[in-house]
């Protein structure tokens, strides 16, 4: 008996003494099973995998393949399909461990704040190591609730120190450009250590990168929420607190501000693990409401862009701006994949999905010449090496995504084509990221 068919037997025997479902409820739900491994596997997927990844999809028994994955609890079956039951209070990864390693990000903030003497001292020095100070201790929470083992405890926290040693190393001149490049990138490249830490160890696994695209969509909207409650809070605490005198609301700022928003980075993480069947509700609304306006807006963009000539106008803050749009775009529509049904037909939503695409493929392309011509006059500096990069790997990336969604909704290929190319292309995005923060500043001489 194949191990395909050892896991199976035991699925049916758990599921058939549920007692819900008869023989020929079990007997179809396995013919459907098999089908989907064999689609699984002709895709990439070990055997093993297109096994779990069917399990998942088989949503008519929810209830009781949860109670499987408990009973034989195998690590990647746990964090298929119990992720979202919530914590226990003193179990890995509980609302405890959460606080602590949030008070951690909250005191390690105000020592490096003191020390760095802000908000008297606008050190640059500080604002290049910010995020050493808090996504380490998100990088901790993770690599604990994973039970990473000591290997893999060295391997991340040697990553980022050596980073750390080399960005605090490098002579930068005054007001140099490649220094604040360090700063504004060093976020997003210790992110992906996050991820690291957050897959615990299956790095090569495609569903896990996108099980990370996901917990990242989640994690943002959880912090705009505490943020916006934090706002709230921290009016009516200065409103109160004011007739202790004028000094007292800048007071809470500065000794409030610098501890909750590192604070908030780990608490939003443990409440998209703890509270996910929440956020899962969420998310297909917040992908259905967003990705047509934002389909409509850059459709538009491109159209008026193209007829009136304006693409060859544009200067460096507007080619800045249409950066972060194209960027802001791809997340939303990374974060719409990761919330869809993989199993689903094409629906409306992939088409508009689709125009999005496209319509931010023709405006990066139009953003892209324009940076070589620019390019072409002035010569090469660092953010212009920076901007043409990513327009690149943009570029690249929307080509892939509007081609295999051309192949998906055309019924050629299945939708977790798309998908594979996406979580693929996660390790790109990522090496770009780190030339930038580790070539970028020594290949201009640190100016």
């Amino acid at each position: 008996m194949s191990s395909i068919d050892a896991q199976l037997a035991t699925w049916r025997e758990f599921v058939s003494a549920g007692g819900t479902l008869d023989r020929d409820d079990v007997d179809e739900l396995e013919s459907h099973l098999r089908e989907q491994i064999d689609e699984l596997e002709a895709l990439g997927l070990r055997a093993d995998e297109a096994f779990l990844v069917a399990v998942k999809r088989v949503g008519t028994v929810d209830a009781l393949t949860r109670e499987f994955a408990r009973e034989h609890s195998g690590r990647l079956w746990k964090q298929l399909v119990l992720m979202g039951d919530g914590d226990d209070a003193g179990g890995r990864g509980s609302w405890l461990d959460a606080v602590l390693f949030a008070g951690g990000a909250a005191l390690a903030a105000h020592v490096v704040r003191l020390i760095a003497g802000f908000p008297d001292d606008e050190s640059m020095w500080l604002g290049r190591n910010l995020a050493f100070v808090v996504l380490p201790f998100l990088v901790a929470y993770f690599a604990h609730r994973r039970g990473l083992g000591a290997r893999h405890w060295a391997v991340l926290a040697g990553g980022i120190a050596a980073v750390a040693v080399l960005i605090n190393v490098y002579p930068y001149r005054a007001e140099s450009a490649t220094e604040l490049l360090v700063a504004l990138h060093l976020p997003v490249l210790l992110w992906f250590v996050v991820g690291v830490a957050y897959l615990g160890g299956e790095v090569w696994s495609r569903e896990r990168r996108m099980d990370f695209v996901r917990f990242t969509g989640e994690w943002f909207i959880y912090y705009v929420l505490i943020a916006l409650g934090g706002g709230v809070l921290m009016a009516l605490t200065m409103l109160v607190l004011s007739p202790l005198g004028p000094e007292m609301p800048d007071l809470v700022a500065e000794w409030v501000l610098p501890a909750g928003i590192p604070g908030a980075v780990v608490i939003a993480a443990w409440l998209v693990e703890s509270k996910q069947r929440v956020i899962e509700n969420m998310a297909p609304v917040l992908t259905m409401v967003f990705t047509p306006l934002f389909a409509v807006m850059l459709a538009g963009a491109a159209i008026v862009h193209a007829v009136t000539g304006l693409a060859g106008a544009f200067d460096r803050e507007l080619l800045a701006g249409f950066d972060a749009l194209l960027v802001v775009v791809l997340g939303l529509v990374l974060y719409g994949m990761s919330a869809r049904d993989p199993s689903a037909p094409p629906g409306w939503m992939d088409r508009m999905q689709l125009v999005a695409v496209v319509s931010a493929l023709a405006l990066d392309l139009m953003v892209f010449g324009t940076m070589v011509v620019r390019i072409g006059e002035l010569g090469l500096t660092p953010n212009r090496v920076a901007a043409l990069g990513l327009n690149l790997v943009l570029l690249v990336n929307l080509a892939g995504a509007a081609w295999w969604s051309t192949q998906f909704l055309s019924g050629r290929t299945t939708f977790h084509r798309l998908e594979q190319w996406q979580t693929t292309y996660l390790p790109v995005f990522a090496g770009w990221i780190a030339f930038v923060v580790l070539a970028v500043p020594p290949l201009f001489l640190f100016g």
